[in-house]
């Protein structure tokens, strides 16, 4: 038992390497998601440094894994988005991307009723981008107000005093695009060009 203990330990850190490969990350990448140093993350992914509760919980987060699958996940990793809601304040927010580090995007549902509710505005370094799937939503930038319907979209830098929320009784579900060193979303499309015409 101790043994097979003792191995299980040990693939842990090539089970951090892949996941963070798989995911396209550096270790500084990681290392900002988490405030473990890249040198303790290093030794971990080489196996210098034994795996505590206080390192893996944070790594687990990062990846967006559950310790069991920290531990116990084959070093293939499985290309499926596996969602985990969180639900806190009359949100809940499923994240839709499994990788420490730059754009991170998450799908959002608010339930009705928040138009009653005093917005608490807030701000944080980074950039968001939000595009609402169904319902309408209420956001506060500020000294403005707005509603956004679905297929409206919304980005703006989030040092900016912001709030969310429904805008009626109806819950609202949108999409987020967030990043915290400012990166923005880009949407890049290119007119297709006419066929040259045949001589």
């Amino acid at each position: 038992m101790e043994r097979e203990h003792e191995k299980t330990l040990n693939a842990v850190g090539a089970r951090l390497r892949t996941l963070r490969q798989e995911r396209g990350t550096t270790l500084t990448d990681v290392s900002e998601e988490t405030g473990i140093s890249v040198s303790t993350l290093s030794r971990l992914e080489s196996g210098a440094r034994k795996p505590t509760l206080e390192l893996l919980l944070p790594l687990a987060g990062a990846y967006g894994v559950t310790l069991d699958e920290l531990v116990d996940a084959p070093p293939t990793g499985d290309p499926r988005v596996h969602l985990r809601p969180t639900k806190a304040f009359g949100m809940t927010s499923i994240p839709l991307t499994r990788r420490a580090g730059g754009i991170q995007a998450y799908k959002l549902v608010i339930a009705g009723g928040a138009e009653r509710v005093t917005p608490d505005l807030k701000t944080h370094e980074g950039y968001e981008w939000v595009y609402v799937l169904n319902g309408r939503l209420r956001v506060v930038l500020a000294e403005h107000d707005l509603v956004l319907s679905p297929g409206e979209a919304a980005e703006f830098d989030t040092r900016t005093p912001h709030w969310f929320g429904a805008a009626d009784d109806q819950p609202v579900e949108f999409l987020s695009l967030f990043g915290k060193q400012g990166e923005r979303a880009h949407l890049r499309a290119r007119p297709r060009r006419a066929a040259a015409p045949s001589s």
